[in-house]
């Protein structure tokens, strides 16, 4: 019988000459075609582009692991997902390139040590950009939007788009696309309308003083009462709200989801107005009296509809 430490060394010793007799004739062909330094150089290229498609597949492996473990998680959002992958893909590329360095007899060590220097004077230059993209971490972190969310920041709204770690894209209410720096988006405030899943609409009604005011509580309150779009709890609220110095104010404050938001404000408008005209409520209006008097201080009459 055969020891098996005399088959592994067999086998070990074996192995060096069915490598040197496969690479030995070609690389010494290409010598003779090509010269030493040409195939040094093939091989070089060749190790590159190795290396690159390595790290190509690796990255698909690693980020696809990622994507589908993000998928299934609750905790990690579409935006978070989508910068740690970036991150991923940033990282693996840098490692390939520093691969690719040294494969073409670049010293590394130097090129590192630089880096901390070229990393001051580039932070100096794009501190804007750096300043974008840590607003974009924090935005990350804290989640204060979502994709779909209707948003104020700022002067802007509108309903989010997409969010990258540098801007943030908008659609306003007249489909204008508005791009914003996550920079200016963190250092204002972020108004979020589609946070919940239930707004409150606050209307004012104006009538005039001597109006009977339970009367046009009860007609608000009805015509709230025939809005499908209506919560029914909370229920809706409608009181007097203030004694303006020509007018009554009331208010009416029915709760709907945040899509019906609009749609039942410009509908109470009109409703309301048409309801008044029935009633034989006049419409608040501003009224201008212009009166004129003589040198004795005694109203001067003057002529109706003078031009």
């Amino acid at each position: 019988m055969i020891p098996l430490a005399a088959i592994s060394m067999d086998v070990s010793i074996g192995q060096e000459p069915v490598v040197t007799r496969f690479f030995a004739p070609l690389k010494d062909t290409l010598i003779s075609w090509f010269g030493e330094g040409i195939v040094s150089t093939l091989g070089v290229v060749l190790g590159i582009i190795v290396t690159i498609i390595i790290g190509k597949f690796l990255l698909m492996l690693v980020t696809g692991f990622f994507r589908r473990t993000f998928s299934r998680s609750r905790k990690i959002t579409p935006l978070m997902a989508s910068f740690i992958i970036k991150v991923i893909n940033t990282i693996g590329w840098a490692i390939a390139g520093i691969m690719c360095l040294q494969q073409l007899g670049i010293n590394m060590v130097p090129v590192i040590t630089g880096l901390g220097i070229t990393g001051v004077i580039a932070g100096l230059a794009f501190q804007e950009s750096l300043g974008n993209l840590l607003a974009g971490v924090m935005i990350v972190i804290n989640e204060p939007i979502r994709i779909g969310d209707w948003i104020d920041t700022g002067s802007f709204s509108g309903t989010v788009l997409s969010m990258d770690m540098m801007c943030i894209t908008l659609a306003a209410a007249d489909n204008k696309h508005i791009t914003i720096a996550n920079k200016l988006v963190w250092s204002a405030p972020i108004v979020n309308y589609s946070f919940t899943d239930r707004r409150r609409v606050d209307m004012t009604v104006a009538v005039p003083y001597g109006t009977d005011l339970i009367m046009m509580k009860s007609v608000v309150a009805s015509i709230l009462g025939g809005y499908e779009e209506v919560l029914k709890e909370p229920a809706p609220v409608v009181e007097v709200l203030a004694l303006d110095a020509s007018t009554v104010k009331i208010i009416a404050r029915p709760w709907v989801l945040p899509a019906n938001y609009w749609r039942i404000f410009f509908r109470f408008q009109v409703d309301i107005y048409q309801k008044m005209e029935e009633l034989g409520v006049d419409a608040p209006r501003s009224v201008l009296n212009v009166l004129l008097l003589d040198a004795a201080g005694n109203p001067v009459e003057t002529p109706k509809n003078r031009v």
